[in-house]
């Protein structure tokens, strides 16, 4: 007979979880296809590195300053209003971001972007916490992830390979997938929708200041700080831009590589690295529990991180990024989960959810702009390096929390080990007449 896990293991995914995971991989793909053109088409308007990371960080700005109000209208309106929404709102700027004309005009687009994806990001979150079955919540967040995951792996190198059609193109491309995206939920998720609305979702919210006093969801805001300042802010600023520059012309396996093109292939070998973790480490923090695959994450993205701008061989510099990619992807989904082991699925998660997308956010905004200035004081090295010491302190948070996915009974089994009970397996009890 198969174990309680391995038949956990096979349940399929709710039907409505796989519509955002079909989304998330529609947008996924066009936000790879501009993550490593972003920062040259930003420095094509002779801007500096500081000046450059901000365009990323004024992203994460303003997905920090609106957060709040994304929690309060999820909890008001329903996750799938405000997820399309928000993505429709992302996708107006980046065809705004198109036609830019100067430096200006794209950072202000790039923050009315921050404003719409705090809006989808939140609400998505909301929505994976209270419709993922306890026994596979590590799944569901796996899934999710891996559908991000796989599409920047396309996504860049389809990116740089665009780049000779100009950098304008790309982020057409990616206004474009975003409004399939919000359509395919519009469709495919109407009858939730209506069926939500018609309900009145009477579930409490759960207030910040009572998941505050949980160290296992304080640990998880200092981990999702460092994730956004290393993942959301450097990778996406200054790794592209060291990646362009320290190995452009360099010869990689008897090939000639330019610089957008490794910058493309560092972003593509980071996520291929974090697809591959994702796939074992959110089934393994179901059976297994979180913290030790969070831990794990957090060291291997330190120490890979740490060494990337000190690389001087290609081949080495993208085993690195492998490598660190690997370690996020064994953080990402056990540290998603474990706030929904907080939350739970009894109470509305708006607010809890949008405070740690802003701990989030404010690593991707501190982060891009102090590494920008170490580059330009004393070179990319550095930057990489304080980059790994903040990722340290997230492990320090982790070393010292307790963990979120507990067993049952003492000794027995986690909630993610055991069964996924359908409606068809429950059978009234037995009575014997007499």
């Amino acid at each position: 007979m198969p174990s309680s896990s391995s038949r956990t293991a096979r349940a399929p995914l709710p039907r409505e979880i796989k519509v955002l995971v079909a989304a998330a991989f529609i947008i996924a793909i066009g936000f790879g296809i501009i993550a490593p053109l972003l920062p040259q088409y930003a420095a094509s308007f002779n801007a500096s590195a500081t000046a450059v990371a901000a365009v990323v960080s004024v992203f994460g700005l303003t997905r920090l300053l609106f957060a709040p109000l994304s929690g309060r209208l999820t909890n008001r309106l329903g996750e799938t209003p405000v997820y399309m929404t928000g993505v429709l709102i992302v996708a107006a700027s980046m065809f705004l971001i198109a036609f830019a004309q100067t430096f200006a005009q794209l950072l202000a687009f790039r923050a009315i972007g921050g404003v719409g994806s705090t809006l989808f990001t939140v609400s998505a979150m909301a929505f994976l916490a209270r419709k993922a079955p306890p026994s596979m919540r590590g799944r569901v967040s796996g899934a999710y992830a891996s559908a991000f995951l796989i599409g920047n792996i396309v996504g860049p190198i389809v990116g740089s390979a665009l780049a000779v059609f100009g950098y304008r193109a790309p982020f057409l491309i990616y206004g474009t997938s975003l409004v399939i995206a919000a359509a395919l939920v519009f469709f495919m998720l109407k009858d939730t929708r209506l069926a939500d609305r018609a309900a009145r979702d009477a579930r409490p919210a759960m207030p910040v200041k009572e998941a505050l006093e949980n160290p296992s969801y304080r640990a998880a805001l200092v981990s999702f700080f460092a994730n956004g300042w290393a993942t959301f802010g450097v990778r996406n600023s200054v790794m592209p831009l060291f990646a362009a520059s320290a190995f452009a012309g360099s010869g990689l396996l008897g090939w000639q590589v330019d610089g957008a093109l490794m910058a493309g292939l560092a972003l593509s070998v980071f996520a291929l690295g974090n697809v591959v973790a994702v796939t074992f480490s959110s089934r393994l923090s179901d059976m297994h529990g979180r913290k030790p695959l969070i831990l794990t994450g957090l060291l291997v993205m330190a120490v890979t991180t740490g060494v990337l701008g000190w690389m001087q061989s290609p081949l080495l510099f993208l085993l690195a990024c492998l490598v660190s990619g690997a370690g996020t992807g064994v953080l990402n989904a056990p540290q998603q989960a474990a706030i929904a082991d907080v939350v739970g699925q009894g109470r509305r998660s708006g607010a809890v959810m949008s405070s740690a997308q802003m701990s989030a956010d404010l690593g991707a905004i501190i982060g891009p702009l102090l590494a920008g200035l170490v580059v330009d004081a004393a070179g990319y090295g550095w930057a990489f390096v304080l980059t790994g010491g903040v990722i340290l302190l997230g492990a320090l948070a982790w070393w010292r929390a307790p963990e979120t996915n507990l067993p049952v009974v003492p000794g027995g089994p986690r909630t993610g080990a055991l069964p996924k009970i359908e409606p068809e397996d429950v059978r009234p009890p037995h009575r014997e007449d007499g």
